[in-house]
């Protein structure tokens, strides 16, 4: 996947093929900020059965395998964050295991189920976890057929390539740079920087404090364009009850 962004080299660039790619990354990552993680992994607001496959179709999109994989792996970060249990902690494994190795060790390939027994319910979600792979192919034929090579290697590889580390930035970074605002038990942190490129989960250090709220940046000043258009969707009705952070909680701050 890397190496094939080389391929930049070869197929120059348009203004069309970085337009695809930056409209795929914004909206692959808002089905992973959105979706993968507020919705499936902490259950921040409530959707439709119809609305929670399309988004997660979208995630799978971004090659960061199956919304149930995701979410087992998340839901169990937060149970053990920043302990030896913490299969990407950057204090206990090192910044670059933390980053990308853990997610690419066969050892964590499997999805535990048993950790995500109210997604398991679904078999579409099931067969989506199974066979994550099925939706990147179907993309990158897609960008193919429609703009050539150009398209595949901005459109596809450009694109997932950096979502894939603005995304393990958190897991890795956010642990690493920042401030705390909240003195959790972990060494979770806030940074601006990640959050306007992983559409506002750098408020990290707020999450770690209260996981099932629907925002990140808890106060105005604090952008978190996730729950923003989190927001639009909820006018729309396609999602709702999104839940908000406790008064005690920002009085904390």
């Amino acid at each position: 996947m890397h190496a094939a962004c080389l391929g930049v080299i070869w197929v120059g660039w348009s203004w069309g093929a970085v337009s695809v790619a930056l409209a795929l990354y914004l909206v692959r990552m808002f089905a992973i900020t959105g979706f993968y993680h507020r919705y499936f992994s902490h259950r921040a607001f409530k959707t439709s059965r119809v609305t929670q496959f399309a988004f997660a179709l979208l995630g799978a999109s971004a090659v960061q395998r199956g919304p149930l994989w995701w979410a087992a792996h998340h839901r169990k970060h937060h149970r053990h964050s920043d302990t030896e249990e913490d299969v990407h902690s950057p204090r206990h494994h090192g910044f670059w295991w933390s980053h990308m190795g853990w997610i690419t060790s066969p050892a964590n390939f499997a999805t535990d189920l048993e950790a995500v027994p109210d997604l398991a319910q679904y078999p579409e979600l099931r067969f989506l976890d199974r066979f994550d792979i099925l939706v990147p192919i179907v993309l990158a034929v897609t960008l193919f057929v429609v703009g050539g090579w150009q398209w595949l290697v901005w459109g596809f590889f450009v694109s997932t390539v950096v979502l894939f580390h603005c995304t393990c930035f958190i897991n890795s970074l956010a642990h690493v740079l920042g401030r705390r605002r909240y003195q959790t038990g972990d060494d979770s942190r806030n940074s601006l920087l990640l959050a306007l490129v992983t559409l506002g989960e750098g408020w990290h250090n707020n999450h770690h404090r209260f996981p099932g709220a629907a925002r990140q940046g808890f106060f105005w000043w604090e952008v978190d364009l996730t729950y923003y258009a989190l927001q639009i969707l909820q006018r729309f009705r396609l999602v709702w009850d999104l839940r908000p952070v406790p008064q005690r909680v920002l009085d904390e701050a």
